[in-house]
């Protein structure tokens, strides 16, 4: 069994390495990094509200807030620009970080991220399908056909690495997630080799943003993405033992299947919300489970809720980062999230024990 294995199934039982009932000092440290990790979302939050084109300070960011005024500028700024693009951020990021680690329990694959189930093809062949058939060209009007897409492509590759007696697989899973991932990457581009109306528009989305998202697109994506938070915080103690292999996992007595079933739905969830709300966002749902595994080890009910966390102040922050370094402009937050997340990976990467499930 790979030390990961052991770290995992210490987890799962609440004992350490020698056997003794993990005490609780560990538990204490852990709750202080979440509470530190809160801390950090919060101030990121907070940046967000404040810093801009034109910076605005916390006392009148507060003012803003209390006492909206429609003949105030930083009312306008922040109340109907910056406050809806940084709750965007906060549900897209908490979706995208537990999606990232489902993916990477259920597929037990270090790279999982989600291209793994066809979820980023899947909603750009949606979006190209509402531009240049039905005419749609706003965020609002195509983001359930972006959801719609990403479902059905992530149910799509699900079946496929179903057939068989094994079942879903990790390496099935992979492999069927990439074959329909090219076809649908050649049906996208067929359809935009003759519609440049569908290039332009769906440029403009695959780069990922949070600019120009206001609260319809929130509340549209809101429902789905807790509804899939809910399910994925509860998949922790299951992740625990499809990580051990699905036979140790049975001599625990969990049932493979449904599980697998249960962590497929919360990725179609999580990931459809956010990937049609926002776009395809690279390395939140990639590098945010190794650092939160690299804080607190293997067990994935305390990997979940730091990825929770962690992953919205990533997102934020890389938005943050976006609107400074590039005044009077701004950098998509995708752009940003690429730049950023690589060379953490890359560092990851290179302490194989972080990377290892």
């Amino acid at each position: 069994m790979s030390t990961s294995a052991v770290a995992t199934t210490v987890g799962a039982r609440g004992t350490s390495a020698t056997g003794a009932p993990a005490g609780p000092r560990r538990r204490r440290r852990l709750l202080i990094g979440f509470g530190v990790a809160v801390v950090g979302l919060l101030v990121a939050f907070v940046l967000s509200l404040m810093l801009g084109s034109n910076p605005i300070s916390a006392g009148s960011v507060l003012q803003a807030l209390l006492h909206y005024d429609r003949t105030d500028a930083a009312s306008l700024i922040v109340v109907d620009s910056r406050l809806p693009r940084t709750l965007l951020g906060l549900t897209a990021g908490l979706a995208l970080g537990l999606a990232g680690t489902v993916m990477q329990g259920l597929s037990r694959n270090p790279l999982a991220d989600p291209g793994i189930l066809g979820v980023n093809f899947g909603a750009s062949l949606a979006v190209v399908v509402a531009i240049s058939v039905f005419g749609v060209t706003s965020a609002s009007g195509y983001v359930w056909f972006a959801f719609a897409g990403a479902a059905v492509a992530s149910v799509v590759v699900y079946a496929v690495a179903s057939a068989g007696r094994e079942g879903a697989t990790p390496i099935k899973l992979a492999l069927a997630g990439a074959a329909i991932s090219a076809v649908l990457g050649s049906l996208i581009t067929a359809v935009l080799v003759t519609s440049r109306v569908s290039l332009e528009a769906l440029r403009f989305w695959q780069v990922g943003s949070l600019a120009g998202r206001g609260f319809g697109i929130l509340w549209q994506v809101l429902p789905t993405i807790v509804l899939g938070a809910s399910v994925a915080l509860a998949l922790g103690r299951a992740l625990n033992g499809l990580a051990l292999g699905d036979d140790a996992a049975r001599g625990l007595g969990q049932r493979v299947g449904l599980m697998r079933a249960a962590s497929a739905l919360a990725v179609v969830l999580l990931c459809g919300s956010a990937t049609a709300a926002v776009g395809p966002i690279a390395f939140v749902g990639l590098v945010v489970p190794h650092v939160a595994r690299a804080v607190v080890g293997g067990d994935y009910r305390w990997i979940l809720a730091f990825s929770a966390v962690i992953a919205p102040t990533l997102l934020i922050a890389c938005d943050v980062i976006g609107r400074l370094v590039a005044f009077p402009g701004e950098l998509q937050v995708g752009v940003v999230t690429a730049l950023v997340g690589a060379p953490v990976f890359i560092a990851l990467v290179r302490r194989r024990r972080l990377v290892t499930l």
